[in-house]
């Protein structure tokens, strides 16, 4: 693959129009301020990432989350762009200076198609259909759009909200450039070719608008498949972010919540330097005396180690990268001592945060919440003529497609509109319908 093919700032939904402008901006930073002022990025407010939504401890959401990974991945877009640019000066004119931005704007919308409720709520989703009163539209589906519900994924519907054409929006939805649509793509294939573990980047409706753009930025085909590609390079970037950030930061937030003491937080994050750095750390602690202050300090460092090493990664394997031929993710390949550090951290999260009450009960509750608002909103659209069905119908916004003649795209209507949801409208939702509130009068 090749890097000036790859980075292209030709937007989706406007291949006809010269969408440049003469700004100081480049047409990558206005991707990047188009997230950033969109209702969608403003509801991740709203949504829990792991724990509850805040109380009287402060913890994070998907807002701050996306806000941190896109800080981090500018980070390592900026370092490995110039690092390669050392090595490839003839790529001074093309748009690789700008990775930086395309990493950043592709890490705020990495988490925009995950539901309410954390991590449950695309189980949820998921389960309803392969378990649920959902099996009932198994028969009614092609095998391939089932696979889609069955397997619903976060990424995918992140990829499907910022290209699909919504009733009532302009074509093309968030009008992005290919690179950074290309660049929130973790598995570049459809749900029909997914994984064992059932991860994929798009939907069966997003098929022609993935294959499009990833013929046109030249990602190479895996076995000539016409759905299954390599990543864009620029994916591994974004990917780092995430895995940089969710798992320092969970650490941090359960020393917050009191789940682990401040003794427990400072050894696993220590874990990740050697004894001389170590104790120069001890060092700055002597002029540090706040706990909160010393974890902080040593989460920042952490992460700055974390962004140096997976530079240094992607650019020794930009070779290979390119030729679609690296395994795994760049956190994986990490040196041994960050590595036993990683998994330290990642194990004490499985047990300690991930399985705690209050992120099983969050979970508890979501799962119920979507289930009854998916059983209620996929009973209204399969039977339109009840009238219940059409106060339901008539309380969806316009821009959802939940009167598509298709019964496919309007059961994908209702996905678009259950998953964009904030917790706290879901759950007022769920009320109203159960009859456990009334507007205020």
């Amino acid at each position: 693959m090749d890097w000036r093919k790859l980075i292209s700032a030709q937007r989706f939904g406007m291949e006809d129009v010269d969408s440049r402008r003469q700004e100081n901006r480049s047409e990558f930073q206005r991707d990047y301020d188009r997230l950033i002022f969109s209702a969608p990025f403003r509801r991740l407010q709203n949504k829990t990432q792991v724990f509850p939504l805040p109380g009287s401890v402060f913890v994070h959401n998907r807002l701050t989350h996306s806000l941190e990974v896109s800080s981090v991945g500018r980070s390592l877009g900026n370092d490995s762009a110039k690092a390669i640019l050392e090595k490839r000066p003839e790529l001074q004119d093309s748009f690789l200076p700008d990775i930086n931005s395309i990493v950043s704007a592709a890490c705020l919308a990495h988490d925009l198609g995950n539901p309410p409720f954390g991590h449950s709520g695309e189980r949820s989703i998921s389960t309803y259909f392969s378990e649920g009163r959902g099996l009932e539209l198994k028969d009614k589906l092609s095998d391939r759009q089932w696979q889609d519900l069955i397997h619903f994924e976060g990424n995918a519907n992140a990829f499907r909200l910022l290209t699909h054409q919504f009733e009532g929006r302009r074509k093309g939805g968030f009008a992005m450039t290919y690179t950074t649509l290309a660049s929130i793509v973790k598995y570049p294939f459809s749900s029909s070719l997914a994984e064992a573990k059932g991860k994929f980047g798009f939907f069966v409706s997003e098929e022609e608008s993935f294959r499009h753009i990833a013929d046109t930025l030249g990602l190479k085909k895996l076995n000539d498949d016409p759905l299954k590609y390599v990543r864009h390079p620029l994916v591994y970037l974004v990917e780092a972010a995430d895995d940089i950030c969710y798992q320092v930061m969970d650490i941090e937030d359960a020393h917050k919540l009191k789940i682990l003491t401040a003794e427990e937080t400072i050894c696993l994050l220590m874990n990740y330097f050697d004894e001389n750095r170590q104790n120069s750390i001890r060092e700055t602690f002597t002029r540090v005396s706040d706990k909160n202050e010393q974890i902080a300090y040593l989460r920042s460092s952490v992460i700055g180690l974390l962004i140096k090493e997976c530079t240094q990664l992607f650019v020794n394997n930009e070779e290979a990268i390119l030729e679609g031929e690296f395994e795994g993710t760049l956190i994986e390949h990490i040196s041994e001592r960050a590595s036993d550090a990683y998994k330290n951290c990642k194990a004490v999260s499985m047990k300690k945060i991930y399985r705690s009450r209050d992120v099983l009960d969050i979970e508890l509750a979501g799962f119920r919440v979507i289930n009854t608002l998916l059983d209620l909103m996929i009973d209204a659209v399969t039977s339109p003529e009840k009238a219940y069905s059409q106060l339901l119908i008539d309380r969806v916004s316009g821009q959802y497609s939940i009167k598509a003649p298709e019964l496919y795209d309007r059961v994908q209507a209702v996905l678009d509109y259950v998953s964009g949801m904030t917790d706290v409208f879901a759950l007022d939702l769920y009320r109203k319908i159960k009859g456990n509130s009334l507007p205020a009068v």
